[in-house]
C-alpha cells in the first residue's frame, strides 16, 4: 500500500482570490492566511537581520585583526583591541545560538503549498536512477525547489491534475517528463486538500484520481530501482489493459486515499475554527460583548463619537439622548470594551445602580474621568 504518513503534517493553503463556503465566517480564513503569511514573513525577517548582523560582525573582525597586526599600537590601544575582539567572539557565539534556534523552528513549521518539498529526481540522464541529493541539503534549501518547481510549473501541474482519460494522461507524461516526481505528488495532495475545505468534492475526487496515478508511478520506479520517467509507459500499459486485479488495486488505494483527503480536510477545517473562536474569544470585552458587532448597533450620532475618540461630542450627544436609552448604549459600550471608566471608580458594569454611575460620568463635564478604547 502506499504510505500517506509524510503528508500528515501539512498545512493547507489558500487562494488569494476565494473565502471557502463551508465557513459561515468569510474572514476565518483570510484571517488564517494572513496568520501563515506573517508567520513566514517574520521568519524571512529575522534570518535576513542575522545575516546582515554577520556581514557587519565579520567586517568588524576583519578590522581588529587588521589593526592587531599594526605595529604602531601604543599598549592602551592594543588592550583596547583585545577586548574588542573578545566581545565580537562573544558575539559570534550569540550568532551561532540564534542561527541554530532559527533553524529549528523553520523545521519545525508545518507543511503548505508553498514550503513543502521532496526531491523526485535530480538531472542525472534518464536512463538512470537520481542520485538522493537532500541529505545534503538544508532545509532551506529544499523549500526553495519546490516552491520554483511549483511557480515554473503550476499550469502543468493543474492542467494534468485535470485529465480525466488515461491515453491523455499518457501523452501529456511523454511531452512533459519533468513532471514525473515527488514534487508533483506532493502539489497535487494539497490541492486535493485545498479543494475538499472549498466542497468542491468532484473535483477535488478527479485531482485524487491523477495523484494516485503519479503513485503508482512512483512506486513502480520504486521497486524496479529505476528512474520514474523510465516506467511510466509500463504503468498505463498494466492501467489500459484494465487487468481486473490491477484496477482493484488501483480503485482500493485511490478510495483509500479520497477518505483520507476528508479527513484531513475535515481536521483542518475544525482546527482553523477553533484558533478563529480562540481569537474571537480574545477581541471580548470585559462583559462578554465583541467591540464590532456593539459599534454596529449603536446609534449613527453615538458611533461617530467613537469614530472620531471625541469625548466632549460624546458627552454631549448622552446628554441629548433619553436617559434610558443612553443608559442602555453606554452599558454595551462598557461590556465591549469600547469604553474604559475610571480604574479608580471601581465600577461594575454587570449591577443597575453601576450602570447608573456610569452613565453619569458619561454626562459629566469632566472629560478626563473616562476615556474611549478604540
Amino acid at each position: 500500500r502506499l504510505d500517506y504518513s509524510k503528508w500528515d503534517h501539512i498545512e493547507i493553503s489558500d487562494d488569494e482570490d476565494e473565502t471557502h463556503p463551508n465557513i459561515d465566517t468569510p474572514s476565518l480564513f483570510r484571517w488564517r492566511h494572513q496568520a501563515r503569511v506573517d508567520r513566514m514573513e517574520e521568519q524571512r525577517r529575522e534570518r535576513e537581520e542575522l545575516e546582515k548582523k554577520k556581514q557587519d560582525h565579520k567586517k568588524k573582525v576583519n578590522e581588529v585583526q587588521q589593526k592587531l597586526k599594526s605595529q604602531n599600537l601604543s599598549e592602551a590601544e592594543a588592550s583596547k583591541v583585545t577586548a574588542t575582539k573578545e566581545q565580537l567572539a562573544k558575539q559570534e557565539e550569540e550568532f551561532r545560538r540564534k542561527e541554530q534556534e532559527l533553524t529549528k523552528k523553520e523545521k519545525e513549521q508545518p507543511w503548505n503549498i508553498d514550503t513543502i518539498c521532496k526531491d523526485g529526481f535530480s538531472k542525472s540522464a534518464i536512463n538512470k536512477k537520481p542520485k538522493d541529493d537532500d541529505k545534503n541539503k538544508t532545509e532551506e534549501e529544499i523549500f526553495e525547489e519546490q516552491k520554483k518547481f511549483q511557480e515554473d510549473h503550476k499550469k502543468q501541474l493543474q492542467h494534468f491534475g485535470m485529465l480525466s482519460k488515461a491515453a491523455d494522461s499518457k501523452k501529456y507524461l511523454q511531452d512533459n517528463p519533468h513532471l514525473i516526481n515527488e514534487k508533483t505528488a506532493n502539489y497535487l495532495v494539497i490541492w486535493c486538500i485545498d479543494l475538499q475545505v472549498e466542497e468542491k468534492t468532484s473535483l477535488m475526487e478527479q485531482v485524487a484520481h491523477q495523484t494516485i496515478v503519479l503513485q503508482f508511478i512512483l512506486q513502480l520506479a520504486l521497486k524496479l530501482d529505476t528512474d520514474p520517467r523510465n516506467c511510466f509507459n509500463a504503468f498505463f500499459t498494466r492501467f489500459e489493459a484494465a487487468n481486473a486485479d490491477y484496477m482493484e488495486s488501483f480503485n482500493d488505494e485511490l478510495n483509500s486515499f479520497k477518505k483520507r483527503v476528508k479527513e484531513r480536510a475535515d481536521i483542518r477545517i475544525q482546527e482553523a475554527m477553533k484558533r478563529y473562536e480562540e481569537e474571537e474569544r480574545q477581541k471580548m470585552g470585559p462583559g462578554g460583548l465583541h467591540p464590532g458587532d456593539v459599534m454596529e448597533s449603536l446609534p449613527q450620532a453615538l458611533r461617530d463619537c467613537f469614530e472620531k475618540q471625541d469625548i466632549p461630542m460624546l458627552q454631549k450627544v448622552v446628554a441629548e439622548m433619553d436617559p434610558e436609552e443612553a443608559k442602555y448604549h453606554i452599558k454595551r459600550c462598557v461590556d465591549s470594551g469600547l469604553w474604559v471608566p475610571n480604574a479608580n471608580a471601581g465600577l461594575d458594569t454587570g449591577e443597575d445602580a453601576d450602570t447608573e454611575e456610569v452613565y453619569e460620568e458619561v454626562d459629566s463635564s469632566e472629560p478626563q474621568s473616562s476615556e474611549p478604547l478604540i
